[in-house]
């Protein structure tokens, strides 16, 4: 079984915030085939299509390991892939990586502090401009939501890619270090 994990913040307050692409890639990956399994012991939504389960905290970003925990001991799945924003990487560029240091991301420490950090993550660019935290709790700005969903496509097809091999061969398919139309 595989964990996939959309990090952001719930409320309408955060829905298009830079620090919710996570939920927002999950949104994409959601279909007919998937079957809400959310209970309250959870924490967060959990949907259910044969050996994938994706995830999204309804904990705020600094507890989302509380979630990731909880769906981790149930179902006890064989690979969990983390997808958040980061702040280091151009937007739209995505990459991948196991385990490691969180960077600075509270979400990623959350699930680190709690189940460990052997897990694969699939980072995806926001950029970073002025405060950092009005920056990843601001809305993508109109030229960003111009290309945001391609972007979100293209992350999308890098998780089914991940889902069906190891990441080492989607990091060589799927890296990519600048969106090709990023202003």
């Amino acid at each position: 079984m595989i964990l996939i994990v959309g990090l952001g913040n719930p409320t309408e307050q955060y829905k298009n915030t830079r620090h919710n692409i996570g939920f927002m890639l999950i949104d994409k990956l959601l279909n007919s085939d998937f079957v809400d399994v959310s209970s309250s012991k959870f924490q967060g939504d959990v949907y259910k299509h044969k050996n994938t389960l994706l995830l999204k905290p309804n904990t705020y970003m600094n507890l989302s390991g509380n979630s990731v925990k909880a769906v981790n001991d149930f179902y006890k799945p064989d690979r969990i892939i983390v997808v958040h924003d980061d702040l280091d990487l151009s937007f739209g560029a995505i990459k991948f990586k196991k385990g490691g240091s969180s960077g600075g991301h509270n979400g990623i420490k959350s699930i680190d502090n709690l189940i460990g950090n052997d897990y694969e993550r699939v980072r995806i660019g926001i950029g970073r401009a002025g405060n950092v935290t009005n920056f990843v709790l601001g809305d993508f700005n109109d030229n960003e939501k111009k290309i945001l969903d391609d972007i979100l496509e293209y992350a999308k097809n890098a998780i089914l890619e991940l889902i069906k091999n190891d990441i080492s061969y989607a990091s060589q398919k799927f890296t990519l270090k600048k969106w090709q139309n990023a202003v």
